[in-house]
């Protein structure tokens, strides 16, 4: 296991990676003869294997399923076990990882990241090397790209795998991967890894500021675009527990101007036009062509059907409890529009694929159900909440965002504690099914995740580094 897993992620896979992405660039000659002189002796070349990234992350081992709606959301507790006699995700869901369906899941986010990792070091050494051959911005683009996709899968690694960065960082985390080889590579510290991404960051920064055509091409959400890189940057700054910085990169995005809080309007359109991932708020996003493989189809996540042991879902009830329709919350547009019966159970809809050609205003290669978020602008509203100076100016940033969703807003001379406990409400009523809600609870420690009765640990939120990979690597000793 240990021989294939390491030949397939430092030898094979980016060749596989570039392939799955650029089916009319492997037409040149057959798959089995291409070779990486030709893939990299073109710009396009170079083009077509950053495509391949996105499609790697976009694969169920990563962002497509395991890092979005799949486990990371399973092992914040987003999904009730009690709907039906089996259900397939028990000692995940328990926060058991040696357990026997979350080992395939924890082995395989491992594997698929470090294998696009590799993917990206194989982009990077050979780029400069053929900067002559790029036109345009195009060099300074891709280059970015990478090292931003670079920065993204170390990061969400770290979460993961790693310690919290307030309690333990000169922990051993995980290894950042820098170079194409066999060799087995000491981890590095959690404070480490996230000073080595942020460095990515500030160089991919460098490269595309003023030259990111995203202010013309709204598809751009889907690449790792200039104001992702920033996100980024805020996300990691906040981790390390840097506010000033979190806040200055926050704010860039948010003044930026071209992301928006979405409308309700567009959250109650007809189902086969309803935009249901916030796609004016997405600064990244992926395409999954795919989803409805796993979304509706067969076992499905998110609708009912004879077999329901992969149902991802709560009752009602729990509905009820996360919106606070109760109270505040009987017309929070997440809940009215997004929260819907199919049968007799109750799912987020985010993911259902609904998009029909006589009920939508755009053509199907910019259908808005196809795809992930990863980061959104309501993330921005929230650290800069986070981070205010006083518990009034935070309530101003979180307020934005509560009368958007159809919130009262919450009246000025609030506490600390009262502004933190509103951030949690919202973190846990936007990111639900988007992987986002685990790290904000383990960044913070909490001692109980919603819906759960579990009294937690620092320990119980490091997620084990697999087996595989402590073979091949005795450093983490």
């Amino acid at each position: 296991m240990k021989t294939q897993t390491k030949i397939f992620f430092l030898m094979a896979m980016f060749i596989l990676a570039s392939g799955t992405g650029c089916k009319k660039f492997l037409e040149v000659e057959p798959k089995s003869t291409i070779g990486e002189d030709q893939l990299f002796s073109s710009e396009i070349g170079f083009q077509q294997a950053l495509t391949g990234l996105y499609s790697q992350m976009a694969s169920r081992d990563l962002y497509g399923d395991n890092l979005t709606m799949g486990f990371s959301s399973l092992i914040a507790q987003n999904y009730s076990t009690s709907l039906s006699g089996v259900f397939s995700f028990p000692t995940t869901v328990a926060l058991n990882f040696k357990g026997a369906d979350a080992v395939p899941l924890v082995n395989g986010i491992w594997n698929k990241g470090y294998t696009t990792i590799a993917a990206t070091n194989n982009i990077l050494s050979k780029i400069d090397d053929k900067k002559a051959i790029f036109t345009e911005n195009h060099y300074a683009m891709v280059k970015g790209e990478t090292l931003g996709i670079r920065a993204y899968l170390h990061f969400d690694l770290l979460r993961l795998y790693g310690a919290n960065f307030a309690a333990n960082p000169t922990k051993k985390a995980i290894p950042f991967r820098t170079e194409l080889n066999a060799l087995s590579k000491v981890p590095s510290t959690v404070d480490e890894v996230s000073t080595a991404i942020l460095a990515d960051l500030k160089t991919a920064e460098g490269l595309m500021k003023d030259k990111d055509p995203i202010t013309q091409d709204k598809n751009r959400r889907f690449r790792m675009n200039y104001y992702a890189i920033k996100a980024l940057q805020a996300r990691v700054y906040l981790f390390r527990g840097d506010k000033i910085n979190a806040a200055a990169a926050a704010k860039e995005v948010l003044n930026s101007g071209f992301f928006k809080l979405i409308e309700a309007k567009l959250v109650s359109a007809s189902a086969g036009s309803r935009d249901r991932t916030f796609s004016t708020e997405q600064v990244f996003a992926l395409r999954v062509r795919d989803i409805r493989n796993w979304v509706e189809n067969g076992n499905a996540y998110f609708k009912s059907v004879t077999d329901s042991r992969n149902n991802l879902t709560r009752t009602r009830s729990d509905f009820e409890t996360l919106y606070e329709t109760g109270t505040i919350g009987g017309s929070d547009i997440r809940f009215v529009n997004l929260i819907q019966a199919d049968g007799s159970n109750y799912f987020c809809s985010k993911y259902w694929q609904t998009w029909v050609p006589s009920e939508s205003t755009t053509p199907e290669s910019e259908r808005l159900d196809q795809n992930v978020s990863l980061v959104r602008l309501s993330e921005m509203y929230y650290i800069l909440a986070e981070t205010a100076a006083t518990p009034d100016e935070g309530l101003g940033y979180l307020n934005t965002v509560r009368d958007r969703r159809g919130l009262p807003v919450i009246a000025a001379g609030v506490t600390a504690q009262k502004l933190t406990d509103e951030i949690t409400k919202e973190y846990q009523k936007d990111f639900y099914a988007e992987g986002q809600l685990f790290y904000y609870y383990k960044r913070k420690l909490f001692n109980r995740m919603q819906f759960s009765t579990r009294n937690l640990m620092e320990a119980s939120y490091i997620v084990p580094i697999p087996d595989n990979e402590l073979e091949f690597n005795p450093n983490y000793n």
